[in-house]
């Protein structure tokens, strides 16, 4: 846990839940905070549990040149260049095809319904009803097969499993215990719990980014809405957690924003990045999070 230090030099910022509502729109306030941080030279990197490829577009109405963190960390690609396309693959860590295949089963038997995110392809089982949606939540058409765990021969970026609402938070543990050291398990949506390679986290790729930049992390806001953003938010010198995230997000985070709806991520950015630590005061929506207390 760093201690916080200004000017705050880095951004990583959530996207859905963060940024974005379900209806995918990025709200003109927090467009407009955003594209102000970067006229002022401040590092913005998107970190998200899509594919790099499905966060790009927001990314580029965000004026955004930096890498994007995608597959909480388990992908990070560079922004493309002037001829568009794919950006440099910057780091990858697959989770193993024995674990994946057993993770493929584990979730089946307790009722959810598994994905394959690989690269920037995502994988379905013929039948399953949420084809559609989840294309168009990603904006790709997935590729359907007839044996999902057998299409598994060599290790993917990650394991999405999607159950019930709250059916992820109440497996979490379970999940956590059974692949202790062979899987980092998450959950990213109240419907979605994730498997991933051992090590991986939003958290890794964010430090090495800042390490990268040469930025301390005592300069880098985090800010996220779910247990995946955790490790992020628990490492940055400015955590900030969305008023929507889980207790245990809260007590990790420096400061609490508004609501989404509110378009609090702009708020966010205005207190403490574009009007510094004087300007704190000022924002009675901007409240302090559990690890205020701690510093």
């Amino acid at each position: 846990m760093a201690d916080p230090r200004f000017p705050i030099r880095l951004l990583a910022l959530d996207l859905d839940g963060t940024l974005v509502e379900d209806d995918l729109v990025l709200r003109p306030k927090i467009r407009a905070a955003i594209l102000d941080a970067v006229e002022r030279g401040v590092r913005v990197v998107i970190a998200t549990g899509r594919m790099p490829t499905s966060a790009q577009p927001f990314a580029l109405k965000l004026g955004l040149t930096d890498p994007i963190i995608g597959y909480q960390g388990a992908l990070v690609r560079a922004m493309p260049g002037p001829a568009g396309g794919i950006g440099q693959m910057l780091y990858h860590r697959p989770l193993a095809a024995d674990v994946s295949r057993e993770t493929i089963r584990w979730t089946r038997e307790r009722g959810f319904a598994p994905h394959i995110n690989h690269l920037e392809r995502f994988v379905m089982p013929a039948g399953d009803p949420r084809t559609d949606d989840y294309s168009a939540f990603l904006g790709a058409r997935a590729e359907v097969v007839t044996d999902l765990e057998r299409w598994v021969r060599h290790p993917v970026s990650k394991v999405l499993a999607v159950g019930e609402a709250g059916l992820p938070l109440e497996m979490l543990a379970a999940a956590r215990s059974h692949f202790a050291g062979r899987a980092e398990v998450t959950v990213s949506h109240p419907q979605f719990l994730e498997f991933l390679a051992p090590g991986v986290s939003k958290g890794r790729s964010v430090r090495n980014l800042a390490r990268r930049f040469g930025i301390p992390m005592e300069q880098t806001l985090a800010m996220g809405d779910q247990l995946n953003d955790f490790e992020m938010i628990e490492m940055a010198g400015h955590g900030v957690a969305m008023p929507s995230a889980p207790a245990a997000v809260q007590a990790a985070a420096r400061y609490v924003a508004p609501p989404l709806a509110d378009e609090g991520a702009a708020e966010v950015i205005r207190a403490l990045v574009l009007g510094g630590r004087a300007s704190v005061r000022n924002v009675g929506a901007l409240r302090p999070g559990g690890a205020a207390g701690r510093r």
